[in-house]
């Protein structure tokens, strides 16, 4: 398995780069393919299908918009196998009261916050690492 496992090399390598934009989380019982096009992320649960999509996109098909998120990436690749990188990072939002809705991609990972706490999230990532 590819990517970094070393939690101190993560959280000091990790380099959060917020994605323009506003995100919602929807949920659909079909996937029609223009909405596969801009989901950012789907996830097939035995309730339904859940979607993260652009803002714009998500009031455009008529999903309400009740948390608007924004998109953080944490730059550095983790592997899927590394131990202790979500949980160093939630503890880190937690502290600052910011929830935090978590993706793990092959290569990064993504974080959903609330969009009005994106900048201090971003604060509170890129000083993870430092002692």
């Amino acid at each position: 398995m590819s990517g970094e496992t070393n939690l101190e090399r993560l959280l000091a390598s990790a380099s959060p780069r917020h994605n323009p934009g506003r995100y919602v989380f929807c949920t659909t019982n079909t996937l029609p393919e223009q909405l596969a096009t801009h989901a950012v992320v789907v996830v097939r649960e035995q309730e339904g299908i859940t979607l993260v999509l652009p803002e714009d996109v998500a009031r455009e098909s008529g999903f309400p918009c009740d948390y608007v998120a924004a998109w953080i990436t944490l730059e550095v690749h983790s592997s899927l196998e590394a131990v202790g990188l979500t949980a160093a990072f939630s503890r880190a939002l937690a502290a600052q009261q910011i929830s935090c809705n978590v993706v793990a991609g092959f290569y990064h990972d993504h974080l959903f916050v609330a969009a009005e706490d994106a900048e201090r999230a971003l604060s509170v990532l890129q000083n993870m690492g430092k002692s």
